[in-house]
């Protein structure tokens, strides 16, 4: 053989090695990840061949599966009062893929999870069909129906969160507009554009707004202001007069912020009163005394710099560290660069109602098998105490009077202890250009006063397709009467 002869034969010969090991590569090591991986079309068709676990609550399922035809995919899923329950179990479409509970607990609900391999082993072994196990969620089915129906009531877009305080369960999580997840469920060209439609939607009906959404919080934040003022000792007496003066001028700056009620209702008073009317002055005044750090590390104990996990992922709430003092005085306000998502405000609501104990929310009670085993068994779990139970007591105290004499009154409910407060926040690049954001936040006592707080609520209301005077936007107005509506639903139990 001939020398280029020769070198044809290695080169072949290195080349046919190449491929065997990339051969051997691809069917051991890579096996898996090839196997399971999203685009791989025998996934995707296992994954629609029988019918999926479901969603639970209140003891009713809220998902089922479909048979199909004329399609691989043998099966789709449906949703029962999909738009209502649409925050809570997000979507699981043959095109789209799956959000929320749908793809937090696939492996759960399609029945591949680890710890459901007996079960599928046996299955095999019988002839039995692939099953799914179920999600158990938190939610109490009245009070997700009071935020969803005060929430489409008001045509506005929004967010309602409701928390058990004593022990972190979301009770409720409506958020709106929403959609109905079982018109895209399928892979047909129709339920593509409509799936398309949604998306390119202004108002964005595919947002969880009460999660995967930040607002400035308005004046709902200053019971957290007055919750670090108190903590850190620049209040000791919530009856006490301040040195507040209104229209208050900000540190280091020549701006004037004044209030929505007469001068008189606000000039030096004490904080409890200032709570009752919402004063700016004071709450103004209050963060800037506790500075920049205190309130911030305040804000972080109750949650805010950091994403939550209930097991579905809700971005952080921000409390920034590089404030100047007119900075840090707006945040006493909950204004500036201040951010919240509606679960957060909540969190803080529930905090303070739980005696300064904030509880890390949680919305699956339990995951179980088809045969419905317990699987996995969820267990309250403090996440702070953020402050002292007599800081809470404090900051309850004046809560409770704003719902009573101030202007949370709208959140009264006979016969129960109700603390409460108000938000209207400005925002856009003029805050005066767009129209204020609504906020309320409030907890209910258990009748009788030994049972702690059953349910503290965040409702938030952005008003911007909403045909009412800019007069009529404010958290007591819009937010109360849904804050209410939820509080008495769990109270019902």
């Amino acid at each position: 053989m001939n020398r280029p002869l020769r070198h044809i034969a290695v080169f072949c010969g290195i080349l046919t090695l190449a491929l065997l090991l990339r051969a051997t590569w691809v069917q051991f090591a890579r096996n898996d990840d090839l196997a399971n991986h999203e685009k791989n079309r025998r996934v995707q068709i296992e994954a629609f061949s029988h019918p999926r676990g479901d969603i639970i609550v209140g003891g009713k399922s809220i998902t089922g599966s479909k048979k199909t035809s004329g399609t691989d995919f043998a099966y789709k899923r449906t949703f029962k009062e999909g738009p209502m329950y649409a925050p809570v179990t997000g979507y699981f479409s043959q095109a789209q893929g799956a959000t929320l509970l749908e793809g937090v607990h696939n492996g759960i609900l399609s029945g591949n999870d680890d710890r459901l391999f007996i079960k599928r082993t046996l299955d095999m072994l019988t002839g039995e069909k692939q099953q799914g196990g179920d999600v158990v969620t938190t939610i109490d089915p009245k009070a997700q129906k009071a935020a969803y129906d005060g929430l489409v009531k008001l045509n506005a877009k929004g967010a309602v969160v409701a928390l058990d305080p004593r022990s972190g369960k979301v009770l409720a999580l409506a958020s709106t507009p929403s959609y109905d997840p079982s018109v895209f469920a399928g892979i047909s060209a129709d339920e593509g554009r409509e799936f398309k439609r949604l998306d390119r939607r202004k108002d964005k009906p595919l947002s969880n707004r009460a999660l995967r959404e930040i607002y400035p919080p308005g004046s709902t934040f200053k019971i957290l202001t007055a919750a670090a003022a108190l903590e850190h000792g620049v209040v000791t007496d919530i009856d006490e007069p301040t040195d507040a003066e209104t229209p208050y001028k900000l540190p280091l700056s020549s701006t004037r912020i004044g209030n929505d009620v007469p001068d008189s209702n606000c000039d030096k008073v004490s904080v409890k009163t200032g709570m009752q009317w919402s004063c700016n002055n004071v709450f103004l005044d209050l963060a800037d005394k506790v500075g920049k750090d205190k309130m911030r590390e305040t804000a972080e104990q109750f949650g805010f710099n950091e994403q939550q996990y209930v097991p579905v992922r809700a971005v952080a709430s921000s409390y920034p560290k590089d404030l100047d003092k007119p900075q840090t005085a707006l945040t006493g306000m909950g204004q500036g660069s201040l951010t919240s998502t509606p679960l957060q405000m909540a969190m803080v609501t529930a905090g303070l109602a739980n005696d300064g104990k904030v509880m890390k929310p949680y919305l699956v009670e339990e995951l179980r098998g088809p045969d419905l085993s317990t699987i996995e068994k969820a267990e309250p779990d403090q996440l702070n105490q953020a402050v002292s139970e007599d800081t809470a007591e404090k900051v309850q105290e004046m809560m409770e009077n704003t719902v009573e004499n101030g202007t949370a009154n709208k959140a009264r409910i006979d016969g129960v202890t109700v603390g409460g407060k108000t938000g209207t926040a400005q925002h856009g690049a003029d805050v005066n250009d767009e129209r204020p954001y609504a906020w309320f936040v409030s907890y209910a006592k258990s009748p009788g006063g030994d049972g702690g707080s059953p349910v503290a609520v965040a409702v938030f209301v952005d008003p911007s397709q909403m045909d009412i005077p800019r007069s009529e936007i404010a958290g007591g107005k819009l937010g109360a009467p849904i804050a209410k509506a939820v509080m008495e639903a769990v109270l019902e139990r």
